[in-house]
């Protein structure tokens, strides 16, 4: 009976190896909370990491973009692509207005017309204005005016392209044997004035003739052949339709 007594109570309770090694698990703990103590978390830069992760998986919340941020383990910030659109239209306006005072002040508002579209920002210059008829040369006044608008578009980074549009007349002598080659001289003595006297880069440049190709209103009465022989400098945007 004793025997059986004492064998009892030596199996009662956990092994012994169970206090050594909750001590250990104890002291485990203890040193992580110590560890965390001295830590704090961004949200933020949290915030971008799980982005970055996300987008590293392929997968993007809808109608975001990406950004590299380079402050944060090389990931992504993400960016609302209406907020692009609206930062673009609003950069279109602002050059519109300068150019439309400019035309204002030189008393020119028939002559120079801006408008705003998909492509950016389109100053149209009339024939009237730039040459005489059937000619390519440019005339004193187009010069000093052009030059202004030299200047202002100068200020922006963006291509420009020079393009240059006639009736659909044919043309009786002269330099250039079809409107096509009027049209394409015109943009290009117009480009040479801009790269040469205005200062602007020659790779930011374009000069195209379309001839009768793009009239902007139909050519059957001579006050819209007029609209139609023109050169249009168009300030492109990132994502221009040409």
């Amino acid at each position: 009976m004793a025997r059986k007594k004492k064998e009892a109570q030596g199996s009662a309770g956990a092994p012994l190896f169970m206090a050594t090694y909750g001590d250990m698990v104890t002291l485990l703990l203890t040193f992580f909370v110590f560890l965390y103590s001295f830590s704090s978390i961004d949200v933020q830069k949290f915030k971008k990491m799980m982005f970055s992760f996300q987008g590293a998986l392929g997968v993007l919340p809808g109608g975001k973009t990406i950004q590299e941020d380079s402050g944060v383990y090389q990931g992504y910030v993400g960016q609302d692509a209406g907020d692009a659109n609206k930062r673009t239209e609003q950069f279109k306006q602002g050059v519109a207005q300068q150019l439309q005072a400019l035309a204002e002040r030189e008393g020119l508002q028939k002559e120079i017309t801006v408008k705003v579209n998909q492509r950016g920002v389109t100053v149209s210059l009339s024939e009237q204005f730039l040459f005489a008829p059937g000619g390519a040369d440019l005339s004193p006044l187009s010069r000093r005016v052009l030059f202004k608008i030299g200047q202002i578009l100068k200020t922006f980074p963006n291509q420009l392209a020079v393009e240059g549009h006639t009736d659909n007349a044919p043309l009786r002598g002269g330099l250039y044997k079809d409107n096509w080659g009027l049209s394409a001289g015109r943009a290009a003595v117009v480009a040479s004035y801009l790269a040469g006297t205005v200062g602007l880069s020659p790779n930011r440049l374009e000069a195209v003739g379309y001839g009768s190709a793009k009239p902007i209103v139909p050519n059957d009465t001579p006050e819209h052949r007029a609209l139609n022989r023109r050169v249009d400098l168009v300030l492109l945007t990132q994502h221009s339709l040409r």
